[in-house]
């Protein structure tokens, strides 16, 4: 709605398209309770990203990143475990797993679930701006903002996929500004962006996903709109293509060369990690967690169909590749939501601004300098300060729980137990324990398996999905790798037929493990 000229605004504030004033004073933006309400929802969004590391690759990511910072080396072939020892580890996400183990040396957990949860709130807050480009108001924009980041946080934690997000998150911000013809900064940025990417985690296909999309979604633009000659969109996409030939021969400047261009198109067509983990899996919608991604995608359809702006062919065809990834598997939830969140509180701001019952929310915030309220800043900067103290809250008690969640998720005391006891070698351990097992007894013992699903292969981890529900013909396996210690969850099939095995002894057991012991 077009704003009618004013005279009483000071010179440090101005109107944005959506008729909210916006200051670069400090004490504007907290006389501002439009502007506080920012500060909000980015706390909101990092408060409940800090939460206890729960991720079971973890622990083997921290002790490669302590390997590598130690030995001054990058492994190229398996180190941790004892059946695939020596065979191809193709160390993609190296950088990040330095970082982490160094971050971890120096703050501890509390350090480490600060920057991740800085660099989720980091990539949502490049979503609002994107919604603040296109003129949202604050109140709609922060409502998709949330539900997006919802939506997302089932892949929220201290993980290597976090740049990733932060990366997709930037990508999309160029390219979208990019094929909207905003002022921005240079797309070659993009490019030394690929080489830090490739480095930090085989997300970085992604990047390359969306760079083409954006040329396709120019030239269906021009295909189904016509606003525009072919030379003109052909003179817009030419700077895409040499930018995609860039990052493509970037992706070679890592430790593993090469290798790096067909390493993502491996882990995507690996059956067993489809099938049987379950982050690869598509998202279960009677699971409580996929409830705000069943409802963003609603709310984006819905916005898109509802509002009398059309959307670009270009910007649907962004939104339905990544949401058919989204329904594909549940690790590209994140990458969706990035996309839809602009276009859920565009099309959705549209639409209220269309009726008349939703005109009272395009009116300016009236924030004249002599009637700033005393009382109303004095409330605001409590209000901050309680939000600060939430934040900080939020913070303390992860750190306090993590020794909990550690005891209870994961073998502790099992793991002591080894420690103390030494019981024989080789083992065999439950899948989802293999990195803790590798973070706290890596040299002195070598796992059976663990979350690095592309060094064992779908051979392996059907095995030992085989040995440890009891199928048919379980004892094989174990005789045949020699295994004379078996660690595993005190519920599992595996543990009740040994139970009933003589020739294996129950050397340990609590609530969250069992030991056995060959005979």
């Amino acid at each position: 709605m077009k704003q009618p000229v004013r005279t009483d605004i000071p010179a440090a504030a101005h109107i944005d398209k959506s008729g909210v004033e916006t200051d670069e004073g400090l004490v504007d933006r907290l006389s501002s309770s439009r502007g506080l309400l920012v500060i909000v929802f980015m706390a909101v969004i990092f408060t409940g990203a800090a939460q206890p590391i729960t991720d079971p690759d973890f622990w083997w990511h921290l002790k490669t990143g302590q390997y590598i910072v130690e030995t001054r080396s990058i492994p190229h072939t398996d180190i941790f475990s004892t059946l695939r020892f020596g065979s191809e580890w193709v160390t993609h996400e190296w950088l990040s797993e330095v970082f982490m183990y160094s971050v971890f040396r120096a703050l501890g957990y509390g350090g480490l679930i600060v920057i991740f949860s800085i660099l989720v709130t980091a990539a949502f807050w490049i979503v609002y701006q994107r919604c603040r480009k296109r003129g949202v108001h604050p109140y709609v924009a922060g409502f998709a903002l949330l539900l997006g980041a919802a939506a997302t946080m089932p892949t929220w934690g201290v993980r290597p996929q976090m740049f990733s997000l932060l990366f997709a998150s930037i990508f999309i911000s160029f390219l979208d500004r990019y094929s909207r013809r905003e002022a921005m900064p240079s797309i070659w940025w993009l490019a030394p962006l690929m080489i830090l990417w490739v480095n930090l985690h085989a997300g970085f296909a992604l990047g390359l996903a969306l760079i083409v999309l954006t040329i396709a979604g120019l030239l269906l633009d021009w295909l189904l709109l016509r606003k525009d000659s072919f030379a003109d969109i052909w003179r817009r996409a030419q700077p895409l293509c040499w930018l995609l030939i860039i990052c493509v021969a970037a992706i070679c400047l890592n430790p593993n060369g090469a290798r790096m261009y067909s390493y993502p198109f491996e882990t995507l067509t690996s059956h067993a990690m489809m099938q049987y983990i379950q982050e690869w899996r598509s998202p279960d919608f009677h699971n409580p967690l996929f409830q705000a991604l069943a409802l963003l995608l609603l709310a984006t359809f819905s916005a898109l169909a509802l509002s009398n702006k059309r959307a670009r062919p270009g910007e649907l065809l962004m939104v339905a590749a990544t949401a058919w990834a989204t329904l594909r598997s549940g690790r590209n939830v994140a990458f969706f939501a990035l996309v839809a969140t602009p276009l859920l509180a565009e099309h959705s701001w549209t639409f209220i601004t269309s009726h008349r019952w939703g005109q009272w929310l395009d009116a300016s915030e009236k924030r004249k300098p002599d009637e700033r309220s005393a009382l109303k800043l004095i409330l605001n900067v409590l209000l901050l300060a309680l939000v600060l103290a939430v934040v900080a809250f939020g913070v303390g008690r992860a750190v306090k729980e993590q020794p909990v969640i550690e005891a209870q998720e994961f073998p502790a005391a099992a793991v002591d137990f080894i420690s103390n006891q030494k019981p024989p070698q080789p083992i065999f351990n439950e899948y989802v324990w293999g990195g803790y097992l590798i973070w706290k007894l890596y040299p002195d013992y070598r796992v059976y398996i663990d979350g690095r699903a592309d060094v064992y292969g779908d051979g392996l981890i059907k095995e030992f999905l085989a040995v440890n529900d009891g199928k048919p013909a379980w004892r094989e396996p174990l005789d045949i790798h020699g295994i004379r210690t078996v660690l595993v969850k005190p519920d599992v099939a595996l543990a009740s037929l040994l139970r009933q095995d003589s020739n294996w002894q129950n050397v340990f057991e609590d609530k969250q493990a069992v030991i056995f012991v060959r005979r």
